[in-house]
């Protein structure tokens, strides 16, 4: 069996390999945990962007952007290429694990919560547990955790300080941007899962999703680069057979549809309970090919206005 914290290890060494022209910084803590700052206080780089991806992918997917159109607005694509999906995305990049050490808090994801069980449910699922003795984690946070969370992190994941590597991305930097976008595929798998479909009939995935400017506050950017995926993201799945479920995918299903993201959460008093629960985790359009059959399902499609409207085009 893929040991997924293994498979993300390449991916990892790149960036400590490329720091310096990444724009990303590395330290090893006291305690021998070595801490990747992608844009806490580095600007980080759109390659670290797509490394970044690809470690929370378990490295068994690659990322890349390219240069694609919103209307007549020129603006760069992240696309993917996944194996192993229900692994890749639910196992590793999922973000499962509401990180609490202290006065210090994370969305936590990346292959290390394979070996945390966070959560338990989810490896349940997909029948899959892991070995290694090395921990990857990758935190949306503002500020770099210090010796006593990844003591934290490495106590959960029953590993030493030292055979632990956390990556760290703030919401408003560039690989911020990035990663949310390099989660279209997972966000779509996510609310299978949550249907209750069994995603390991999902044998192959591939996205792509527009890549948000940075914003300068946390609120703002959460709001847009998550209509990347709900406006603006594409998915594609090879399944085996077909199910119903899948036309209630796209976000034109949510009754929260047709706003920028941002605005819904104001509207809602940033209260989540008062939010369709399932909106950010809907992609703008999916493609099902079943590979018993070899029919091909569309549904939804894009908006390039809400989604040009949340870039605060001028």
């Amino acid at each position: 069996m893929l040991s997924i914290n293994s498979t993300a290890i390449p991916a990892v060494r790149e960036m400590i390999d490329r720091r310096d022209e990444l724009g990303i910084a590395v330290a090893e803590q006291e305690n021998g945990a070595t801490c990747i700052d992608c844009g806490v206080n580095v600007p980080g780089s759109y390659r670290a962007g797509t490394l970044f991806v690809e470690v929370c992918l378990a490295g068994l997917a690659t990322a890349a952007i390219t240069m694609g159109r919103v209307g007549d607005i020129p603006v760069p694509f992240l696309h993917l290429a996944i194996e192993h999906p229900a692994l890749a995305c639910l196992g590793s990049q999922k973000a499962g694990w509401v990180l609490k050490a202290g006065d210090y808090s994370a969305m936590a994801s990346g292959p290390a919560r394979a070996l945390a069980l966070k959560p338990k449910e989810t490896y349940n699922r997909i029948g899959y547990r892991d070995t290694s003795r090395t921990g990857i984690l990758a935190l949306e946070a503002d500020t770099l955790p210090d010796e006593k969370v990844t003591e934290f992190i490495a106590e959960k994941c029953g590993i030493g300080p030292e055979d632990l590597y956390v990556l760290v991305a703030p919401t408003r930097s560039l690989v911020g941007s990035v990663q949310i976008s390099g989660r279209v595929v997972t966000a779509t798998l996510h609310k299978l899962e949550e249907k209750g479909y069994d995603v390991r009939l999902i044998r192959h995935a591939a996205g792509r999703s527009p890549v948000a400017p940075v914003k300068r506050s946390g609120i703002d950017a959460m709001g847009t680069t998550n209509d990347c995926n709900i406006y603006y993201g594409s998915v594609s799945l090879v399944a085996e057979g077909y199910d119903p479920v899948f036309a209630t995918l796209p976000s034109r299903t949510s009754p929260d549809y047709g706003r920028p993201f941002g605005r819904v959460l104001k509207d809602a008093g940033y209260d989540f309970l008062k939010v369709d629960s399932l909106l950010a985790f809907s992609p703008a359009e999916v493609t099902v090919n079943d590979s018993t059959s070899g029919e091909v399902y569309h549904f939804g499609g894009l908006n390039r206005d809400v989604l040009l409207e949340s870039f605060g085009v001028l």
